[in-house]
């Protein structure tokens, strides 16, 4: 207590010295610099970070740091967010190509939701956005990223030196989105070097029109959601390949009988042994009953009966009747139509 007591008296006589208009926080003792760092936003952290080495090393002494969500995004432009408690507040660093631009800021506050961002100028804002990633990482104490959104045809000519840099500097990407902004253009080599060189560890939003059928970029395992509304690329041998807990497969090229042979593998426990959802492109209930589960043993469940079952982004909704079959353990996978967004969603729930 005398301690904390010693250095708020510290810093009041120092804000009372009027005729300094400096404020020379690193002579403050330990815990004032503490306190003065609880009360900076994540825009302020960076910048006193990068005004001395004992800056930075005083910075990176914080032990306040792991409550921040980092957030880097490849877009029409570049930059790095960095969001507080319950994501209400963002703190966003872009790099521009306008030079009136360098240093302003915005600030949009929407419901309860606020964002500040900050604008730095750069004749080479790949560079310099790879520096400003390295560095916020490093202060944070940050050896993942939280999410990760690229458009791959944004800095086509960088792609690679983009994912090189993430694949040094980050050992998982958390949540992941990858965009085009023209689906004409042909990005699956680099798509590919992006699977094939970043660890996904929890979500991966896959939004890429893939041209060609053998692509091989490898699907990240055990995700908690594969969400892969082009896919028109995954056949029957790549979604075997396949082992998350929540997929979401539309304009697949799967046809009915390797969807018969794939429920007798999951039947016989061979295959998705994680699976608790899949969705896919709508059908009706009896004409995938008559088509796909002809020699496969299911019950049809009565519309009166209600059941809670879980759908896409884990929410959940009462479900009349369905078409249940089961597994050797025991598990049941319910094959159910819903609505969602005013579209007819065709699904099954293992539960």
């Amino acid at each position: 207590m005398e301690e904390i007591s010693q250095a708020l008296l510290s810093i009041i006589k120092m804000i009372s010295n009027r005729r300094n208009n400096t404020f020379p926080i690193l002579r403050l003792p330990f815990l004032a610099i503490e306190e003065i760092f609880k009360a900076m936003d994540p825009i302020e952290i960076i910048n006193f970070s990068k005004t001395s080495k004992k800056a930075k090393t005083v910075t990176k002494a914080m032990v306040f740091h792991s409550k921040y969500v980092i957030c880097v995004y490849i877009e029409k432009t570049l930059g790095i967010s960095i969001k507080g408690t319950n994501n209400r507040v963002s703190c966003v660093y872009e790099m521009t190509s306008d030079k009136r631009m360098d240093g302003k800021t915005e600030k949009d506050k929407r419901n309860r939701f606020i964002t500040r961002k900050v604008f730095k100028y750069s004749k080479d804002p790949v560079e310099e956005w790879k520096q400003l990633c390295e560095h916020v990482l490093e202060i944070f104490k940050k050896q993942s990223i939280d999410r990760l959104t690229m458009t791959m045809d944004a800095f086509v000519d960088h792609n690679v030196s983009i994912i090189d840099f993430l694949r040094t500097n980050v050992k998982s990407v958390d949540k992941c989105n990858l965009w085009h902004s023209e689906d004409e253009n042909d990005v699956d080599e680099h798509a590919a070097y992006f699977l094939n060189n970043l660890k996904i560890s929890n979500e991966l939003y896959f939004y890429l029109k893939i041209k060609n059928y053998n692509f091989d970029g490898e699907i990240p395992k055990n995700l908690k959601e594969l969400y892969l509304p082009n896919s028109h690329w995954i056949g029957y041998e790549k979604l075997l390949d396949i082992d998350c807990r929540h997929v979401v497969l539309t304009n697949n090229r799967i046809w009915e009988e390797e969807w018969n042979l794939f429920l007798k593998k999951w039947i016989a426990m061979e295959t998705h042994l994680n699976l608790e959802y899949l969705e896919l492109d709508y059908r009706q209930l009896d004409i995938f009953r008559s088509h796909v589960l002809h020699d496969i043993p299911h019950e049809v469940v009565h519309e009166g009966v209600k059941r809670i079952l879980k759908t896409r982004f884990n929410l959940t909704l009462e479900i009349n009747g369905g078409i249940d079959i089961r597994r050797i353990d025991g598990k049941t996978a319910t094959f159910f139509v819903y609505r969602m967004f005013r579209m007819n969603r065709f699904a099954m729930n293992v539960h």
